[in-house]
């Protein structure tokens, strides 16, 4: 067991256990750090003014030194002027820079700044800092191009952006595997560690065989502001259903998620299709499931909503991207499968097979709590901390990677 350390995190959301997606990890990542000894001191920028009253709930004083910021209000030149020369540093208003400042200016063993984004903010730092990769945008827009003016400068921007911040440090926590050959591509001295997101697996009740839905019913669970989510979504109501429709009496599809609405329009009038956005509880939706078909196109790094329903023991088809960080075998934690012909398959499979759905939600369930439950992601994440502890004596002066 390691001494307990001083740690300060940053976080681009508040960490609440079913808040937006990053928000799930920082809440593991909080609790376990002060449950472990460690003295944390936590700065989170809030989209949400609501969510600050929430997590400090969860988080109060003086338990635990959490300070929520709500994202400044935006215009001016000032603050054009900086998101030239930080992009996406937005969020990060004034009153954070200046806590943080501060609290930096004593001494402190580890600066843990969660999502490449919070990088702007531990540049003076970067020698005991820790930048934690949830995805890349070199992988996911990778083949996009077009869309002059603005989205081709918004991607510009982007890619800059990532560049720059992979280049300033050196330690970093990759979420899933495929983002390692990117980030050593771009800095070659960095030294990556792989280690998965982390849920709090007691916020998640396993369902019983005895309560599961024996209803048909497919889902699409995600944001559809997200590309993966949307695709998924699109790609399930565009060439899956059908077929399966045809093979599955009494089948229905339910999407659910933020303005999906609005980016799924087209396929309201569907038969049997069900489109829900901006709901107040996910997990109703999760019970209800027969089963989740969440097969993406290219978006980097963990796909939480197929961490969540294993977690909760909702069978799932997917594609290789939907598991993207997790040791997932096809046939044994979900059906997993590449083309769409594979993919109906499977879903017809689980569908009418209670038998098959249990064995592989129990299966998946499994895997989720050993690969990416609270202790060992936070087991990984205190071994990181060691490392660069061991190596700041020496300034740092030879570079390795662990992949």
């Amino acid at each position: 067991m390691m001494r307990p350390l001083r740690v300060v995190l940053v976080m681009i959301e508040p960490p609440l256990p079913f808040g937006n997606a990053a928000a799930r990890g920082f809440y593991v990542l909080l609790k376990g750090l002060a449950s472990r000894g460690h003295d944390v001191t936590a700065f989170a920028a809030c989209h949400k003014p609501e969510e600050i009253q929430q997590a400090k709930e969860l988080f109060p004083s003086p338990q635990y030194d959490l300070r929520c910021y709500p994202f400044p209000k935006r215009g001016g030149i000032q603050a054009k002027a900086r998101t030239i020369l930080q992009p996406y540093s937005y969020m990060f208003g004034p009153d954070l820079r200046r806590d943080l400042t501060e609290t930096l200016s004593r001494p402190y063993d580890v600066l843990h700044l969660e999502q490449l984004w919070s990088g702007w903010l531990g540049l003076e730092h970067k020698d005991r800092a820790l930048v934690s990769l949830h995805y890349l945008f070199g992988i996911d827009l990778k083949d996009q191009s077009g869309g002059f003016p603005r989205p081709w400068i918004d991607r510009r921007m982007m890619f800059w952006g990532e560049r720059r911040l992979i280049r300033a440090y050196k330690y970093f926590r990759a979420c899933s595997q495929r983002l390692v050959p990117e980030i050593l591509r771009i800095h070659p001295g960095a030294v990556v560690e792989s280690v998965p997101f982390g849920l709090d697996m007691d916020q998640y009740p396993y369902i019983p065989d005895a309560k599961r839905t024996a209803e048909p019913l497919i889902s699409v669970i995600g944001s559809m502001g997200w590309y993966p989510s949307r695709s998924a979504a699109e790609r399930l109501l565009e060439r899956l259903w059908p077929e399966i429709r045809k093979r599955v009496p009494g089948a229905r599809v339910q999407v659910v998620g933020w303005g999906a609405k609005s980016a799924l329009q087209r396929f309201a009038s569907l038969p049997d299709v069900t489109i829900e956005e901006n709901v107040p509880d996910i997990r109703p939706y999760f019970e209800r499931t027969g089963v989740l078909v969440y097969a993406p196109g290219r978006g980097s790094g963990m796909k939480i909503k197929i961490m969540e329903s294993f977690a909760f023991g909702v069978p799932v088809v997917t594609t290789s991207e939907g598991v993207e960080g997790m040791p997932a075998e096809d046939g044994v934690h979900a059906g997993i499968c590449e083309d769409d012909a594979g993919l109906i398959e499977r879903a017809v499979r689980l569908l009418t097979d209670t038998g098959l759905q249990n064995r592989q939600r129990r299966a998946a369930r499994s895997l989720i709590e050993r690969h990416c439950g609270s202790e060992p992601t936070l087991d990984a994440i205190e071994r990181i901390y060691c490392r660069m502890l061991a190596e700041e004596p020496a300034r740092l002066t030879q570079t390795s990677n662990v992949v």
